[in-house]
């Protein structure tokens, strides 16, 4: 299917002029298949994943923008999954030969789902007790150190449209927390955070703006160390549901990585203590519930 579409043959033998050849190595042969949606329109940038029958990964990547992708592996059994936004997810099994062209199942169709029910319009909170705001970064380039701020408030307001809605998160800077005190008092200190001076970190969104699906990204000012910045979450919206005691609750998670030295963080400070304590870059996740207030 493909070999014919881009110009690929097998083997040795000499394809039309200007074509591209392509020779498999021993022992291997051609996986290909293209991944549509219900109305045979290809699902352009689709996540395939090739695994061996103990869950090894043999490839994996995106489907091009026709919705094909094409892989040489080893002859042998796989399983192949594929995954794309806003459509159920497809799993199956494929035997590759020796020397064969093209194998695997010609056509992939994926279900649409419907999205999550947006909640509704109003004022909401964020609550502490089922949320969570953590950090990840390099330890001196090396290994990864995993932080958190363990006191944080924030509330949201949906709006008509959500495309208007607005956030404030606000976090206590003292109450960071990597699960090493020294290294902690250390990030309080005037050398990072400067906790006295500056005792929260605080977001305030300027717009939401939907991606795709459940992907939202949600622009805004970021404030830390008494300087403010524009950056953008990269949001997935995970539904509305009831909480124990009947309140109507919401959940997302969030990510952003943000950059030392766009809020004037001074590493070669904290180098003259020697501890590095923290890399260039932070990554910031959250992890948010948000219970509709009446």
């Amino acid at each position: 299917m493909f070999s014919r579409r881009r110009g690929m043959e097998t083997g040795a033998g000499s394809g039309p002029p200007g074509s591209a050849t392509l020779t498999l190595p021993p022992m291997a042969g051609l996986l290909s298949c293209r991944v549509l949606d219900t109305v045979h329109q290809p699902v352009r940038q689709a996540r395939f994943e090739v695994t061996d029958p103990i869950g090894r990964r043999i490839v994996s990547g995106e489907t091009d923008p026709y919705g094909g992708f094409i892989a040489a592996v080893p002859e042998g059994e796989y399983r192949l999954a594929v995954t794309a936004e806003g459509y159920a997810p497809y799993h199956g099994a494929t035997i590759v030969e020796e020397g064969a062209p093209q194998q695997g199942p010609a056509e992939i169709v994926l279900d649409s789902i419907e999205p999550p029910l947006l909640p509704q319009p109003g004022h909401w909170e964020l609550d502490p007790a089922h949320s969570s705001i953590g950090f990840t970064a390099r330890h001196i380039g090396l290994a990864r150190i995993h932080g958190r701020f363990n006191t944080f408030a924030g509330a949201v307001r949906i709006a008509d449209r959500m495309e208007d809605s607005s956030m404030h998160v606000i976090m206590d800077t003292a109450s960071i927390d990597t699960g090493v005190r020294l290294r902690d008092d250390h990030l309080r200190s005037a050398d990072f955070l400067d906790a006295q001076r500056h005792p929260t970190v605080e977001f305030y969104s300027e717009r939401f703006i939907h991606r795709s699906g459940t992907r939202w990204a949600v622009a805004g000012a970021l404030t830390l160390h008494g300087v403010s910045r524009s950056v953008t979450l990269d949001a997935q919206y995970l539904g509305v549901g009831t909480g124990l005691e009947g309140e109507t609750r919401a959940a997302c998670r969030a990510t952003v990585e943000l950059h030392r030295e766009d809020f004037t963080l001074n590493w070669q400070s904290m180098l003259a203590h020697g501890i590095a304590a923290i890399g260039m870059s932070v990554e910031v996740k959250l992890d948010v519930q948000i219970v509709h207030k009446a």
